[in-house]
């Protein structure tokens, strides 16, 4: 059975899409059967992994819309052992259209359960809200990874993430777990980052994976390639940090 792990934080820029396509290429190259479910509109995960967003015809707004099964959607990208479902700029409409349908929130959970035994893993980056979008994937997933820039605004609108977590619990997904929190674009240099992994690690001990992701050029330049970090340049820093994250997710879901 399949573990399916939404990656969210309303916030945007702290990193999300960055930890789904590498955290996807880094359990693949560990020889993890992984599905990456892009639910963002922007499509940044599928054009990181080397997706020609403009000729996506069948991705995430079709499953949502039932129009089509993931099946039909999954398409094969750069990183080995690795699937995607595109997205395109047309998910924007997602939230209009489902707002009148019956059980609007369950759309995803219901299209994934025809394939949710086929992965090891299936990852679904969210888009950078806490729309109709991401409580599809958050009543979909098993757990939620939260992303936490190192940076002073951090755990701004953390609480609200939180919150919405508990909600979902409570009326969507009982089961929905936090798979951890990961610290994000780390600078040692700064004493700012420092103090905000102090904060962190402090306020929430064992949620807060061991692995930090470090700012790293690479880890920029890759997605302009259609490439991961793994892909692009196995020995840099940021490839052994989510070479790093992975083997702490396998680890821990293996316990």
């Amino acid at each position: 059975m399949g573990k399916i792990i939404a990656i969210a934080n309303q916030k945007g820029g702290v990193g999300k899409t960055t930890t789904s396509v590498n955290l996807a290429a880094s359990l693949g190259v560990l020889e993890k059967k992984v599905l990456l479910i892009d639910a963002d509109p922007q499509a940044n995960a599928s054009s990181g992994l080397g997706i020609d967003v403009e000729s996506v015809d069948i991705g995430t707004y079709q499953i949502l819309e039932h129009s089509h099964t993931p099946i039909e959607a999954i398409v094969s990208c750069s990183a080995p052992n690795v699937h995607i479902i595109p997205a395109h700029i047309d998910l924007v409409a997602i939230e209009i259209e489902l707002v009148d349908k019956e059980n609007r929130e369950y759309m995803l959970k219901q299209a994934l359960e025809s394939i949710k035994d086929q992965y090891d893993y299936i990852l679904i980056d969210c888009a950078p809200s806490l729309g109709l979008l991401t409580l599809n994937a958050l009543t979909a997933a098993d757990s939620v990874l939260i992303p936490i820039q190192c940076e002073y605004f951090a755990l701004e609108g953390l609480g609200k993430l939180l919150n919405t977590i508990k909600s979902v619990q409570k009326i969507h997904n009982p089961d929905l777990d936090i798979e951890g929190l990961l610290l994000t674009m780390y600078d040692s240099r700064l004493r700012l980052s420092n103090q905000v992994v102090e904060e962190v690690q402090k306020h929430f001990n064992d949620m807060v994976f061991n692995t930090i992701i470090q700012r790293n050029v690479k880890l920029s330049e890759a997605p302009s390639f259609g490439e991961s970090i793994i892909n692009f340049d196995a020995t840099s820093k940021g490839a052994t940090n989510y070479l790093s994250l992975a083997e702490e997710v396998i680890k821990k879901n293996s316990i």
